[in-house]
């Protein structure tokens, strides 16, 4: 199993979509990127922690590739807004791929450059493309949140 890490704005439904995914074992929302250790969604959301609200999600590289879930990471948000989504703002909300390997370093940036020549989103992509950092687990209401709430998407 491998592991990756994005955020693309609110995680709750950015978790639901790559829990749609066949070889996708698990997802967790959590944070990362910061300096606060062990931050509450609380600390996160008060901007002075530095972490951005993340998916990690673990995959079976056999059944699907890391490229898919970059298709679907790119698909699941606007990266072209600084430190936003939607009606979500603040940097917790930006857009970031944390990599957990030097093939995953590679396939991100190729990816964000093939999608920035293509030009489909007529703005410089902002995605920040950095090493994987500690990993901090959610408070467990916003595990699966959608789901459990009887929801299959978010606003955006």
């Amino acid at each position: 199993m491998e592991m990756a890490t994005f955020g693309a704005g609110c995680f709750w439904g950015v978790e639901a979509a790559f829990r749609q995914i066949d070889g996708v074992v698990s997802t967790a929302v959590g944070y990362s990127g910061g300096t606060l250790p062990n931050p509450t969604y609380e600390d996160v959301c008060s901007h002075t922690t530095g972490h951005a609200e993340v998916v990690q999600v673990e995959y079976d590289p056999a059944k699907v590739s890391y490229e898919v879930l970059l298709d679907l990471f790119w698909k699941s948000h606007d990266p072209t807004q600084l430190n936003r989504q939607g009606p979500d703002v603040g940097s917790q909300y930006r857009s970031v791929i944390f990599f957990h390997s030097p093939e995953q370093e590679t396939t991100a940036k190729a990816s964000k450059e093939e999608l920035q020549k293509r030009g489909r989103h007529g703005k410089p992509l902002v995605t920040e493309i950095m090493p994987a950092s500690t990993f901090y687990r959610a408070e467990e209401y916003h595990q699966q949140y959608l789901e459990k709430h009887g929801q299959s998407s978010c606003h955006l």
